[in-house]
């Protein structure tokens, strides 16, 4: 994973330097060093960011979809205002 998807999924998770470094056992000193390239993680650290990631890219997708669902109910029940308010 390159230096700059790590920052990109710490991000996407809404987390500091801190608190991304929590997750992997490791100083907030080190995730900074990860982001800079300057040190990698271990492969176990990789397949839990990967997990990380795509857990938060289904997430995103499901909250894009009920935002689409949720915009077409608004506009079907602001035609059906419109169609009964014309009536008048």
């Amino acid at each position: 994973m390159p230096p700059t998807s790590i920052t990109s999924l710490r991000r996407a998770l809404g987390l500091s330097q801190v608190e991304f470094g929590q997750l992997f056992g490791v100083h907030a000193m080190t995730v900074s060093k990860w982001e800079r390239g300057l040190l990698s993680p271990t492969a176990y650290q990789l397949a839990l960011m990967d997990q990380f990631q795509r857990t938060a890219d289904q997430k995103k997708e499901q909250a894009q979809e009920q935002l689409k669902q949720l915009l077409v109910g608004a506009g079907v029940v602001a035609a059906l205002v419109w169609l009964l308010g014309s009536g008048k």
